[in-house]
């Protein structure tokens, strides 16, 4: 079983949409449902077929976020000792080396990731290239649209 990595706030963030689609979304379905199923006829019933389509997707995102918790490996950055070091958690900020344009980017677990909010997947090619490098460091990111090259300019462990 390969252990999947969050931050706390990604595991906080994945019980509290368990918990809603356990006790707010599953009942809501089954009454649909069941309010359905009194219509009478249940093949030309599209309100029967809409309900069990959304059953199925809640059930199939229960057992994800179930298999994904229990194989959670939670990281506390705020425990890590990390003297400028590019670690799970951190965020980075980056100066291109090209144009000294400037961003930041935290690294996080797989479903916490969001790139409108800067949060990068710590399997992305940018965060792999990250990983493990200080403050100061030069790193190349392999794109596909080809090499970027960043600065570090400093690492912040929040």
């Amino acid at each position: 079983m390969n252990k999947v990595p969050m931050t706390v706030a990604g595991e906080a963030a994945l019980r509290e949409e368990l918990e809603r689609l356990k006790k707010v979304d599953r009942p809501r379905i089954v009454a649909a449902i069941a309010e359905a199923r009194e219509h009478g006829d249940l093949k030309e019933n599209a309100e029967y077929h809409a309900a069990r389509e959304q059953q199925s997707f809640a059930e199939g995102r229960i057992k994800e976020l179930e298999y994904k918790l229990s194989n959670a490996q939670v990281i506390d950055i705020t425990t890590l000792a990390h003297s400028g070091r590019v670690l799970f958690g951190a965020t980075v900020d980056l100066i291109n080396c090209d144009d000294d344009t400037e961003v930041s980017y935290r690294i996080v677990g797989e479903d916490e990731a969001d790139v409108k909010q800067n949060m990068i997947s710590v399997s992305s090619p940018i965060a792999r290239a990250l990983v493990g490098k200080s403050e100061g460091d030069e790193v190349v990111v392999k794109a596909p649209s080809g090499d970027i090259y960043y600065e570090i300019d400093s690492v912040r462990h929040v």
